[in-house]
């Protein structure tokens, strides 16, 4: 079996897609049926790490008939939602099934071009390739504040993405930071063992109850808009483009009144720290004894050194290919190109449409990909459909 390879390649390859999630391993899997020379690099020890180390208690919001990657259905009830473990044990499986080279350990710390090619360095080792994507997905660098560093060191504080459950947390008050998804769904399940104070304010909310009735209903609909509507495509998914980007989903699962009956306290924002204390922007000084930062996270390109990418350190891209640096694409990133385009049932779309974009190594001259116009990529890419997955 193929996919726990961790030795480097002295070849060319054809393609390196960097990162092993399931924006990488859809790629894999129709870059496979093409019958590419590529690699898989990823940083974890096993496939589906970047899911294991979320908090124990996420469930995903989308049920099982919409969580499977092209080629392989996810297993289970249909109208469930299967647990953070489940999803990265269907990854590590699907990578299996499909014998997708996958090397792990293999955390890229730079890409470069050198002689007509790229080179993407990892702990020693390199690999060299006509093509890379990088698919390092949308949860990479944590976002916590600057001020955050003058909090007392009596408050302990987690990023979400180091939260596991109640238990790490000292007794004593918290303050979950952040009126997303992951600040509701945390602050709901602190809320049974600690006092809780949630700061901030959400954009929106389902207007439905979640769960299967959802799953079974509404959530299709929400589904199509996602991947179809939301989309840079059409003028009204460019005109939420920055809002989604700048303020995320509405509150799904747990909504407002769930947290006021479990007796979440709201606060407003957080606006600085005053004798090592948070400060609410009301002038407030709580005292807590945790803070969890459910502030969301960066894209972090400073290790790809070919500059595509804008001021705001977005890349400058159409439906994955880089405008400015031929032969190198992206995948999986928030809004790549539609509003779903992170998730496992919008992944796929994206993932067939850039197979078909990414040139064969050595057939013809890959930089009239990369500077293709959008519109001509669009009437291109208008009759032809994805026939495996969303």
């Amino acid at each position: 079996m193929n996919t726990v390879q961790n030795h480097a390649s002295d070849r060319v390859l054809d393609t390196i897609i960097v990162g092993g999630g399931q924006a990488g391993l859809a790629l894999g899997y129709f870059l496979s049926r093409q019958g590419r020379d590529f690699a898989i690099l990823d940083a974890g020890q096993r496939v589906g790490d970047a899911w294991r180390q979320r908090w124990d208690s996420l469930r995903l919001f989308t049920p099982v008939k919409f969580d499977g990657l092209p080629g392989l259905p996810f297993p289970g009830d249909r109208l469930g939602f299967p647990g953070k473990d489940e999803v990265a044990d269907y990854l590590e499986n699907y990578a299996q099934h499909f014998g997708l080279p996958v090397r792990l350990g293999a955390k890229v710390e730079r890409l470069r071009h050198d002689d007509g090619h790229y080179v993407a360095e990892a702990g020693g080792r390199s690999w060299k390739a006509a093509n890379v994507v990088v698919a390092t997905g949308a949860c990479v660098a944590p976002k916590i504040p600057d001020f955050a560093a003058q909090l007392d060191d009596s408050v302990l504080q987690l990023h979400s993405s180091a939260y596991r459950n109640p238990g790490q947390l000292r007794p004593g008050p918290v303050l979950v930071v952040g009126v997303g998804n992951s600040g509701a769904e945390i602050a709901l399940e602190v809320s049974r063992s600690h006092p809780t104070l949630l700061a901030g304010k959400p954009t929106a909310e389902l207007p439905v109850k979640h769960g299967r009735a959802a799953a079974r209903f509404i959530l299709p609909l929400v589904r199509f808009a996602g991947t179809h509507v939301l989309t840079l495509g059409t003028p009204i998914g460019r005109k939420a483009a920055p809002g989604f980007l700048s303020h995320g989903t509405p509150l799904i699962r747990t909504k407002i009144k769930d947290l006021t009956d479990a007796g979440v306290e709201r606060v407003p924002r957080i606006t600085g720290v005053r004798d090592g204390r948070p400060v609410a922007e009301d002038g407030s000084v709580l005292d807590v004894a945790n803070v969890i930062w459910c502030t969301g996270y960066t894209d972090d390109f400073a290790w790809v050194e070919p500059r595509a990418f804008d001021g705001a350190g977005r890349p400058r891209q159409h439906r994955g290919v880089a405008r400015d640096a031929a032969g190198l694409f992206f995948l999986g990133q928030e809004f790549l190109y539609a509003a779903a385009s992170a998730t496992l049932p919008g992944v796929a779309r994206d993932a067939a449409y850039l197979a078909r974009q990414i040139p064969r190594r050595g057939a013809g001259d890959s930089a009239g990909l990369a500077a293709e116009r959008p519109q001509e990529a669009r009437q291109k890419a208008r009759p032809q459909k994805v026939r495996d997955g969303a």
